[in-house]
């Protein structure tokens, strides 16, 4: 299974059977209004707190997918989740809903994909039938922990990325019909020195490029081999970052072929900065838009680099410089390379 440094390649392809994203307002005012299952005029989703609201978009996502899949929450064997709030206590108290067996993860913005790599690889080696792995986020929430409470109205660069609030999760299974996990890329913390929480894009761009190197070179391919290659949030700083360093490093990518989560769920006339951020924004955007555009036969093979900052508010206070990772996993419509 193990192909190179850092690629797994699964024989079996586990199956993603289906799908549950779900997302607030803002993202209804979005360019992807029709790829979410449902979208929630109020960003209390009926709780008293935001990060009880965090918590209800993942339980509807679980329960959107389990539906979808046509399956009851007795079948779903384990779970794989994770968030950006204090110990991942969104998705930990959200997996009491469907009562399986969890693991949490936390791998900040990279988390959707960190668990779709881990989930393939427990389904692969016949580990389980159906398991559902998914993250979220919630901008009130995510803004007050890392950066200012959303009421106090704090100006922002430029540089800066708006948090989603969505949550995004796919249904895992050996067998069924949908998009297949061909392969994942675990990537490594990469930390450059930047230090600043309002420029993600700046600093997660590099481990981006690192994962996309090191998973084109393992498994011997080149960047034409994908319809799409696309990464979590860089936005548009990280991207353009991103993109002159695969070009360094002669990487050649087309700019049609190569994208970003955090410039495709929002529309132009948003105030979101930069783009787009948060657990949530891979999650959604690969679970509805990207998979949809696979099931219409738009795209046949595309490679998800899921980008993380690891700062938490105690490493920003001591002044630390931000350490951050991407995971990349190759979805195809069927088929594909074994090595």
């Amino acid at each position: 299974m193990l192909v190179g440094h850092r690629t797994w390649v699964f024989k079996k392809k586990p199956v993603i059977i289906s799908t549950g994203t779900i997302g607030g307002p803002f993202e209804a005012k979005g360019r992807l209004p029709n790829d979410f299952d449902t979208l929630h005029e109020d960003v209390w989703l009926g709780q008293d707190s935001f990060e009880k609201a965090n918590r209800v978009l993942l339980e509807e996502a679980f329960i959107k997918a389990i539906e979808k899949a046509g399956l009851k929450k007795e079948d779903i064997q384990f779970i794989l989740a994770g968030d950006l709030i204090n110990q991942i206590t969104p998705s930990s108290f959200a997996c009491r809903t469907i009562a399986a067996p969890y693991l949490g993860l936390f791998g900040a913005c990279s988390t959707s994909m960190e668990g779709l790599a881990l989930g393939a690889f427990i389904v692969n080696s016949g580990g389980a039938k159906y398991l559902l792995t998914g993250s979220v986020s919630h901008n009130m929430a995510v803004e007050k922990q890392f950066r200012y409470p959303t009421e106090y109205g704090a100006q922002k660069p430029p540089t800066a990325q708006w948090t989603v609030t969505a949550a995004g999760v796919g249904l895992l299974s050996d067998q069924g019909e949908g998009p297949v996990v061909t392969s994942a890329t675990i990537g490594r913390v990469v930390d450059m020195g930047l230090s600043d929480p309002f420029n993600m894009g700046g600093a997660m761009a590099p481990a981006a490029v690192d994962t996309i190197e090191a998973h084109l070179r393992d498994r011997n391919i080149d960047p034409s081999y994908y319809d799409l290659i696309v990464t979590g949030d860089l936005g548009k700083i990280g991207q353009d970052i991103a993109y002159d360093l695969l070009k360094k490093h002669g990487i050649s990518i087309t700019n049609e072929k190569f994208g970003d989560c955090g410039l495709m769920i929002y529309r132009e006339d948003q105030p979101v900065l930069a783009g787009a951020s948060g657990s949530g924004c891979s999650a959604a955007v690969t679970y509805g838009h990207l998979l949809n555009r696979m099931k219409r036969g738009e795209l046949k093979r595309i490679l998800v680099v899921a980008t993380g900052a690891l700062l938490s508010p105690m490493s920003y206070q001591q002044k630390d410089t931000i350490p951050c990772i991407a995971h990349a996993v190759s979805i195809e419509a069927g088929g594909g390379i074994s090595q």
